[in-house]
Parts: C-alpha cells; sequence; structure tokens
C-alpha cells in the first residue's frame, strides 16, 4: 500500500509536494516591532521540507498585536523581513502561508506601542494574563468595542494584510479563527454581545470570520486562502453555548467560498468530532491536525478524513521531520523552556538526524 503521507497533493492553488504541514507555532523571534530577521529565516528554512509551512500567527495591524516579539505584516519593514524568510524557504523547495492573526482582546497595553488600543467585538475584558517584557506578567486589557464601521475597517485591514502577504512572496494565507483571538471573538456567544449584524445568532456571529475570508479571497484568490479552526476549543477565556452548531455554521459559510483548505483541530472534548464535523460541512480539503504521529497520521488519510495532516510540536526539535519520518527515524524530543524565549537557544540549534550526537 502506497504511503499516502509522502506523496504530492493540490490544496486550492497551492501545490504540495507532500502531505506533511508545519502548524503556526508562536515562537516570539521577531524583533520588538514585529519584524522578522535572521533567526526566523533560517529557523523556517530549516523546515522547508514540509509539503507546507503554515507560518506563525501574525497581526494585521498593531491593534491586532497580542504578544511581545510576535511579526506584523503591517509596514514595509514587515514585508521585506517576510520576503527574506519566504525566499529562503522557496529556494528550499518549500511551500509557505501566512496566519493572519488579530489578536483582539487578547494583549496588553504594555506590548502595543503608546496609545494602541486593544479592541474586541464587545467591551469584555478576558480572564487571565500575558507576558510583557517591559512589566511582566500583567492582566489582558479591558477592550474598546468596535463599532460597526470600525468591524468593517478591520475586515479591510485582513484584506490588505493579505496583498502584503503576497507581496513578502507568501503562496497563501490562513485566516486564525480559534484560540480565543479576534475571529473567534466574535464566533463565540460569551464574547459577542453584539446587537448590529455582527451579533446575534450563529450565523451572524460566523459573519466577521466569513467577511475577513471572503476580503482575502477577493484580494489574492481563494484558491490561495484558507482557515484555522479548533471546535470545542476554550482558549482565552473564549466559550460557547454549543460549539460543534456554532462551528458548523462558519464551516458551511467558508465552504461556499471555495477556500484552499480547512485547517482543523481534533476537539478537546469527546463531545465533538472536529473531523466529521469539518468532512459534513465544508466541501473542500482539510487539513488535520493534534497529537499525530506519523503512523496516526498515515491511517488518517488512508481513511480519507483528511488531504494532509499538520504537526507543531514534532517541527520544534525535528527541522528534517519528513526525512525522519519517512525513515521511521527516532523523533528528537524539545526544551520547553525556550519556547518563547528570545535568541537562537531551543529555535535554530535542533540539529537533524545526521548530525544528531
Amino acid at each position: 500500500m502506497t504511503q499516502q503521507l509522502f506523496t504530492p497533493t493540490t490544496l486550492g492553488d497551492l501545490h504540495l509536494a507532500n502531505r506533511i504541514v508545519m502548524a503556526p507555532m508562536t515562537r516570539n523571534r521577531a524583533e520588538a516591532d514585529g519584524t522578522p530577521n535572521d533567526l526566523m529565516v533560517e529557523h523556517y528554512a530549516q523546515r522547508a521540507s514540509a509539503g507546507l509551512i503554515v507560518a506563525e500567527g501574525t497581526w494585521p495591524e498593531v491593534t491586532g498585536q497580542a504578544y511581545c516579539r510576535q511579526p506584523g505584516i503591517e509596514t514595509p519593514a514587515h514585508v521585506q523581513g517576510w520576503r527574506r524568510v519566504t525566499d529562503a524557504v522557496h529556494a528550499r523547495g518549500g511551500r509557505m502561508v501566512l496566519q493572519i492573526m488579530h489578536g483582539g482582546r487578547v494583549g496588553s497595553r504594555h506590548i502595543k506601542p503608546a496609545g494602541v488600543k486593544t479592541v474586541a467585538p464587545s467591551a469584555l475584558q478576558a480572564h487571565g494574563e500575558v507576558w510583557t517584557d517591559a512589566a511582566g506578567m500583567q492582566p489582558f486589557d479591558m477592550p474598546h468595542a468596535l463599532s460597526t464601521e470600525e468591524v468593517k475597517a478591520a475586515i479591510a485591514e485582513h484584506r490588505a494584510a493579505a496583498l502584503r502577504a503576497r507581496e513578502a512572496g507568501f503562496d497563501g494565507v490562513e485566516l486564525h479563527g480559534t484560540s480565543g483571538y479576534l475571529s473567534m471573538q466574535f464566533l463565540s456567544s460569551a464574547t459577542n454581545q453584539r446587537q448590529d449584524e455582527y451579533g446575534g445568532n450563529a450565523a451572524a456571529r460566523a459573519r466577521f470570520a466569513a467577511e475577513c475570508l471572503q476580503a482575502m479571497a477577493d484580494a489574492i484568490g481563494a484558491g490561495r486562502v484558507g482557515l484555522r479552526l479548533n471546535p470545542g476549543n476554550t482558549y482565552n477565556d473564549t466559550a460557547d453555548e454549543d460549539s460543534g452548531a456554532t462551528h458548523a455554521e462558519l464551516m458551511r459559510q467558508a465552504s461556499a467560498l471555495r477556500l484552499a483548505y480547512l485547517h482543523v483541530m481534533r476537539a478537546p472534548s469527546a463531545d465533538i468530532d472536529a473531523f466529521a464535523l469539518a468532512r459534513r460541512n465544508f466541501d473542500g480539503p482539510l487539513i488535520l491536525n493534534d497529537g499525530f504521529d506519523g503512523a496516526g497520521a498515515e491511517a488518517a488519510l488512508q481513511a480519507g478524513q483528511g488531504e494532509a495532516i499538520s504537526f507543531a510540536r514534532h517541527f520544534i526539535g525535528n527541522p528534517d521531520l519528513v526525512h525522519r519520518l519517512q525513515d521511521g527515524l527516532p523523533l528528537a524530543r524539545f526544551d520547553r523552556r525556550t519556547l518563547y524565549t528570545a535568541g537562537a537557544a531551543g529555535y535554530i540549534d535542533y540539529a537533524p538526524a545526521a548530525q544528531a550526537v
């Protein structure tokens, strides 16, 4: 039986050499102003053998910055920095899309430049804290509730970010629709108390994400736009009265746009079968994520659950993950202490199998 994991596939307009996808992972290695740097060039180039790299969540404009040293795609310097990354990945035969991530109410005034607001669908403060280089751990800001006009401006910012991503050499973009960031804040009943067309029932709460996707698709082509979802996710103090049904509604709206793919994470609760939910409600390619090893990934592909499998943690310590999986080599462990720290340690110093001691 042919191993599907190492065969080519096509997701919309994206042509992958294999079905192993590097999932987006926040690593906090950009410059303080969000500009990608030499470390990021090397990190992503090392992992270019993946069929597709989904670059880490990147803010479309500065109100959307959630974390220190998180990259942006707003300024000419951002574009130029990311161009160096994509050039390096393409030079090694890889493909790469940028995950557009507006943090919404997840953020702090100690992270953003002075005077920049933290925004959300509704003026509801998230419980929890975030690390700031300037002041250590700080509670999330009380957000400004976006007006209807400001919501439409935020959608336009996603369109502009998609255009800048293409200028920076990315093959496409992915909308971050989970983990409690802005799109999920609109989607979830606990964080969206709006009375306009972007609040109310599930169809209305899904409108913001769907209109962002439509705007990005209009700008760069639907075949270069993906969406990431995680039904049942409650990260960053987000909850929904019926997460499965709400996500199914957004999946149906996204399906009508003929996107490149839906990137769906396994649900954190057994109450929701996220992969089956996606198959029923999204008529297009699926990238499956969360907890796969090589054998599990191959089994999911053979069963027709998805068209590709994304790996996150395994790609941290194994820049040559494709080679290791294909040859049945042991996987290296990674150091959790250096996941989000500045500098090269735990970021570009993991050796490929041929050099491992």
